[in-house]
């Protein structure tokens, strides 16, 4: 790999960056991308952590673990540093907020006694997203690791995962929400003016027991607001600070070319550069011209056919990712071959370690 003059090539990326967020489209081996990113930081002498918020277990077969939790395994392996691994569990890690800003146990435990928390903390669209940036938060926050890797969802969720702060600031500055939390006179006349006849309507939808749960959710939430929206907020301000590298990750097929590109737009939108572009499965290349091995019809003459014909992939493999790649740059191209092997173990993300950092 020769990265663009003035960019951090990938090395330098494990070696100084303090987050590492892999993102791309489904099946292009964004997980495997992560837990190889991840090894090469044990290799360079650093405590590094990752996470995959995708409930597959391929970080887990990766890693050669039968499994992974939301507390982070550390993985031994011939390497001067430390490599943990953890799998997030979306409740288990939004519970841990709401008894780290209630004001009282007795107020934890009622939010979390209630449907309505039961159903946002393990359902509802974008809390997985928001959670695994708490994750991440939490994981920086705690000086344990010099260097936390993300393995994002498939790409359109993976921008869930990067507006999730934003939405939640935004939720909790809803004049509805705030109008239900806030307990003074106002509020009492408000609901009995102006709510009323709102709610019955839901309620003949819904059912009363429902609406009753919502409202007693929002209640029990009452005067936690402030700490989320906080933590949200420097959530947030990591996501685009220095210390931390977007990681585009595709194959040169075109419709997943498509989909980094999408995505890359998206990231530039929010003010935030790729840091890399790594091209999994490539065909390799074969030199400028093939050989005159034989005429044809003989066996010299097939092998020079099929020669050109793998040469010619090749061509049309580097063009469909060459537009992308000069958009981003001057962030580096890291191209990672079909391997003999599917990756399944430690052994096989040092090789894909390897053709990242281009060693």
């Amino acid at each position: 790999m020769s990265p663009s003059e003035g960019a951090e090539n990938v090395a330098g990326l494990v070696d100084r960056r303090s987050i590492l967020v892999t993102c791309g489209t489904g099946g292009v081996g964004k997980t495997t991308t992560a837990a190889a990113l991840a090894v090469e930081g044990a290799a360079q002498s650093r405590r590094a952590c990752v996470v995959t918020i995708d409930p597959a277990k391929r970080l887990a077969d990766a890693l050669g673990l039968e499994a992974l939790t939301n507390t982070p395994h550390r993985i031994e392996g011939p390497w001067p540093g430390e490599l943990w691994a953890l799998m997030l569990d979306t409740k288990g890690t939004f519970d841990d907020l709401v008894d780290r800003y209630a004001t009282q146990s007795e107020q934890a435990q009622t939010i979390r006694d209630n449907r309505v928390y039961r159903n946002i903390s393990g359902a509802l669209s974008g809390t997985q997203e928001y959670m695994a940036m708490e994750k991440l938060y939490e994981l920086h926050q705690s000086g344990r690791f010099d260097l936390v890797v993300v393995d994002t969802p498939p790409t359109r969720s993976a921008l869930d995962f990067i507006d999730a702060p934003d939405r939640l600031t935004s939720f909790l500055d809803n004049r509805l929400f705030r109008l239900i939390v806030t307990p003074t006179r106002a509020y009492l006349r408000a609901v009995s003016a102006a709510t009323q006849a709102f709610l019955r309507t839901v309620s003949r939808v819904v059912g009363a027991e429902v609406v009753g749960d919502a409202i007693g959710f929002f209640e029990a939430f009452s005067g936690m607001e402030a700490g989320f929206r906080q933590r949200a907020e420097a959530v947030r301000d990591l996501l685009a600070a220095p210390e931390t590298g977007f990681i585009l990750v595709t194959t040169p097929r075109p419709d997943a070319v498509e989909e980094a590109t999408y995505f890359s737009g998206k990231l530039g939108e929010a003010g935030i550069a790729v840091a890399a572009l790594v091209v999994n499965r490539l065909h390799p290349q074969f030199g400028a011209a093939a050989p005159a091995l034989g005429p044809d019809g003989t066996v010299l003459g097939r092998l020079r056919d099929n020669l050109a014909d793998f040469r010619r992939v090749s061509a049309d493999e580097e063009a469909n990712f060459a537009e992308l790649a000069a958009r981003l740059a001057p962030a580096p191209v890291s191209r990672v071959p079909f391997l003999a092997s599917d990756v399944h173990d430690l052994a096989g993300l040092g090789v894909v370690a390897d053709y990242l950092v281009g060693r």
